[in-house]
């Protein structure tokens, strides 16, 4: 099983999954806990491959990675700590396998919060995606992932979630690296099915104005489902939830507690 972490509130029933995106851990999180735990049960995963998954005899996945394998790997610890139907907040790739989550179990997603959500590859990261699949298995993978980091995030505000990154995808192995990589064979037709498809679940997105990359996707998805809703954080970039930890928290805290509320529905649309 992938590894975990919970933080148990001592009243609330409510829980907030988080998912860490492709090269990261759930250390990326660690300026949400402090103000999350507050209010909700917390559940923090490891991906396989990552952070201390990574250590897991299990490592050695035989399957082939796909997003819908990934996912099986998060509903198996959902199962294993029975936990009800929550919240799911992802980050980059992770707001893929939110969504994935979503669309295999939609009974278990009360709402979802997407940060730097990744709704469709426009040319640049396309390119990017052809010239990994094309040289990730002669390149050091360190050598990619960090020309990716500095491409996706490359202002001097983002090094901090830059650096974040790059340290934590040092965990990874090249043949690990390669098993993530071969998946982004499958992203184009899996958003465009997302895309095509509205689960009407209240899905926050919380974007940065300088995510260059993957912002402007998001912007046309929201307009065509009726409960999603974006925030647009100024002088930010990709990973939101570092970058800006408190307005993401702010933000993302009030659309949570927001969906209690008899006018929700205001809210979201």
């Amino acid at each position: 099983m992938l590894f975990y972490k919970t933080y148990k509130h001592s009243s609330s029933w409510e829980w907030v999954v988080f998912i860490h995106g492709a090269g990261g851990s759930s250390a990326v999180w660690h300026k949400q806990i402090r103000d999350f735990r507050k209010d909700f049960n917390l559940l923090l995963i490891d991906l396989r491959g990552h952070g201390k998954s990574a250590e897991s005899i299990r490592n050695i996945w035989k399957e082939e990675y796909t997003f819908p394998a990934v996912t099986k790997d998060i509903i198996e610890v959902l199962d294993h700590l029975k936990i009800p139907p929550a919240h799911f907040m992802g980050v980059s790739l992770g707001t893929i396998l939110a969504r994935q989550l979503a669309e295999m179990e939609p009974h278990r997603v009360s709402s979802l919060v997407m940060a730097g959500a990744i709704t469709r590859l426009n040319i640049t990261s396309r390119v990017l995606v052809y010239l990994g699949n094309a040289f990730k298995s002669v390149v050091p993978y360190m050598w990619l992932y960090s020309l990716f980091a500095w491409i996706i995030m490359p202002r001097r505000h983002h090094a901090e979630s830059r650096n974040l990154f790059i340290r934590e995808a040092q965990r990874l192995c090249q043949k690990e690296f390669i098993r993530w990589f071969k998946m982004t064979k499958d992203i184009n037709p899996v958003l465009r099915y997302f895309k095509e498809k509205d689960l009407a679940i209240p899905t926050l997105y919380i974007m940065g104005e300088e995510d260059i990359m993957f912002l402007e996707p998001v912007k046309k998805i929201v307009k065509e489902h009726k409960l999603s809703l974006l925030k647009i954080v100024k002088a930010c970039g990709h990973v939101v939830n570092v970058e800006q930890a408190e307005k993401f928290n702010q933000l993302s805290l009030e659309f949570l507690r927001n969906l209690n509320q008899p006018h929700q529905n205001s809210f979201v649309h």
